[in-house]
């Protein structure tokens, strides 16, 4: 067996150009007998001779691939572009692997560890959340408020206005000492044959 795990073995990405049609055969044929040796119908006499809780032939079966580490390279020619032509065997393998479970096992098996740990990550995505919410309220109160464009508005006394009122003056007092009655009015215009030379 070491001579057919050693052919699935050196299979690499930088060897594929140089595989040979012997070579191709052999990996074939692997393939071939992985799937024929999992497609064996489980025999219900052996099956009922078990202890309660005894593992399969064929879970025996997988186990023993799992070690010799044919799951590895089954998952590497699935997902290895140059190497598509196996595609259709390895997709019957895999079907043949999971032949004696039922799709809600399956769920219910990454359900119970994937849960929990799913709820501890929850938890403590909220935790970082709440914490970084704090953090930005604290950078918010420390950071001087952002100057606002809205200067004031100032009477200034003892210059009068249209009418008997003071004069209210909206810019800021930096702006006082400019201030003349003509202050944001639209200066007229002189025709240009009109104007002083």
């Amino acid at each position: 067996t070491e001579g057919l795990w050693g052919a699935l073995t050196a299979l690499s990405p930088q060897d594929w150009e140089q595989r040979q049609e012997e070579d191709t055969l052999l990996i074939e044929r692997i393939l071939l007998l992985v799937r024929n040796v999992l497609h064996v119908p489980p025999d219900p006499a052996e099956e009922q001779q078990g202890v309660d809780g005894d593992a399969s032939v064929h879970d025996r079966v997988l186990w023993a691939l799992h070690i010799s580490g044919m799951d590895d390279l089954l998952k590497f020619l699935a997902s290895a572009q140059v190497e598509q032509q196996w595609a259709l065997h390895v997709l019957e393998i895999i079907s043949l692997m999971f032949r004696d479970q039922s799709p809600e096992e399956l769920a219910a098996l990454g359900q119970g560890t994937a849960g929990a740990e799913h709820g501890e990550d929850t938890r403590e995505l909220e935790t970082l959340r709440q914490r970084e919410l704090a953090e930005k309220r604290a950078r918010a109160l420390q950071r001087p408020s952002r100057h606002s464009r809205f200067g004031g508005s100032y009477v200034l006394q003892g210059l009068k206005s249209i009418g008997d009122r003071d004069v209210v003056f909206h810019k800021g007092l930096h702006n006082l000492k400019s201030y003349t009655h003509d202050l944001g009015k639209e200066p007229r215009r002189v025709p240009r044959h009109r104007q002083a030379a």
